[in-house]
């Protein structure tokens, strides 16, 4: 029987992940699928509680086609989902025949103060690597000027 989280039902198999993940609170995230266009906020998100139903002919006889977890990541071509058991699975998207959302648990992209954060902290770590590196290959530290 599923537990009621700020009025939005959560399976069991969710309680877990949504409570490692510091309990956010799921009614502040939901979806929002009409009115003005830029007022819309839905799609996957990073974190989200997903349910994820693979092509039978992909599967090894006799294993479940449902992945149930928190979306990780999203590529072009795969999924990452951290299942309710705790193990990581890349997906690919070639053999997702249904992906169903249980919850958001982050705003959207746009509204996401912390992922935008995040994302630039990491632009400017992986640009002192790649400075890093360069300087180590090359030996000399003028990669960095025009002329």
């Amino acid at each position: 029987m599923a537990k009621k989280k700020n009025s939005i039902d959560l399976p069991e198999w969710a309680h877990t992940l949504w409570e490692e993940m510091g309990s956010p609170d799921l009614e502040s995230n939901v979806g929002i699928h009409n009115g003005n266009l830029l007022e819309r906020r839905h799609g996957l998100r990073r974190d989200d509680l997903i349910e994820i139903l693979m092509d039978a002919r992909a599967l090894a006889e006799g294993n479940d086609g449902w992945i149930k977890g928190r979306l990780l990541s999203s590529g072009k071509s795969s999924l990452e989902v951290l299942s309710e058991d705790g193990k990581s699975h890349y997906i690919s998207r070639d053999v997702i025949v249904q992906v169903v959302l249980v919850a958001h648990t982050r705003p959207p992209y746009i509204d996401d103060s912390e992922l935008l954060a995040f994302e630039r902290d990491d632009m400017k770590r992986r640009s002192s690597l790649h400075e890093k590196v360069e300087k180590q290959k090359s030996g000399n530290d003028d990669a960095h000027l025009w002329g």
